[in-house]
């Protein structure tokens, strides 16, 4: 009798942006947990026992993305390597760069330096501190359709470019709604007939926000390292039809020389 498939053997591998002997990027699919915890229930595949099966070993996260979001995700392989990128995150070493479809018109630049309480669910948030919260955005492109999704007979939208300082959670998605640009198929944030105009007509079933870049020193090679994830094929196809598809990004690495991190990385053999 054949044995059921995995869920990494049903789903497929994670795609690999970057590995070398101390640390490796993934591209993160939206919808899928980082890791088991108490929100997994029912849930049979997560990124960190995926990929340490399918590259054989253990794998160090350093850092987080929401379960709705996709995009560059980095992991070390050893516990060395996983201080030192964490360091550098709480140090804002890194820099992160996201995408975001957004309802409105988005302002051209605008930064939003608003605290955040922590939404940990398991108290109230007036009893948590603020934390300080830093984000940069830039509108990129718009559009108006010609549908009356709300009240007015027609509907405009955004792309902005998101460039977090701080690394709280849901920060981008809250300082987006604070702006009054809750990013499309939030559905805390955002506004019910927009999230569903966006499921059900242009086939976008889930948070319209992606990591698409990642850029940082390398702790051992001592060269800047730069991590791009391509929106996954809902995202990607968006943009195109809107007409936006030169804000696309595609999977992979690059030293700040111009070489092929890829290349110029020693080359492992990497199992799928």
């Amino acid at each position: 009798m054949t044995a059921p498939l995995t869920p990494t053997e049903r789903l497929g591998p994670l795609p690999v942006i970057y590995r070398d002997a101390r640390l490796i990027a993934v591209a993160k699919p939206p919808g899928m947990l980082v890791h088991r915890t108490a929100l997994a229930r029912g849930e049979t595949r997560f990124v960190m026992q995926t990929l340490r099966d399918q590259i054989g070993q253990h794998v160090y996260p350093v850092h987080r993305l929401d379960r709705p979001t996709g995009g560059v995700l980095l992991f070390a392989l050893d516990s060395d390597a996983a201080a030192a990128l964490s360091r550098a995150f709480t140090e804002q070493q890194m820099t992160k760069r996201y995408l975001a479809v957004v309802r409105g018109w988005g302002p051209e630049t605008v930064s939003v330096d608003a605290p955040l309480r922590e939404e940990d669910g398991t108290r109230p948030k007036a009893e948590m501190p603020a934390q300080a919260a830093l984000t940069h955005f830039r509108r990129l492109a718009t559009v108006e359709l010609p549908v009356a999704v709300d009240r007015y007979p027609h509907s405009r939208y955004s792309l902005m470019e998101a460039r977090p300082k701080t690394g709280r959670r849901h920060q981008i998605r809250r300082h987006l709604a604070h702006c009054g640009h809750p990013i499309i198929n939030d559905a805390k944030h955002g506004k019910g007939v927009h999230n569903r105009y966006f499921r059900d007509h242009l086939d976008c079933p889930h948070l319209l926000l992606a990591a698409v870049f990642l850029q940082f020193r390398h702790p051992f090679e001592g060269r800047t390292l730069t991590l791009e994830a391509a929106p996954d094929n809902h995202f990607s196809a968006l943009l195109t039809r809107f007409g936006w598809q030169a804000h696309l990004t595609q999977n992979g690495a690059r030293w700040e020389d111009g070489a092929s991190a890829a290349e110029a990385a020693e080359p492992i053999d990497i199992p799928l």
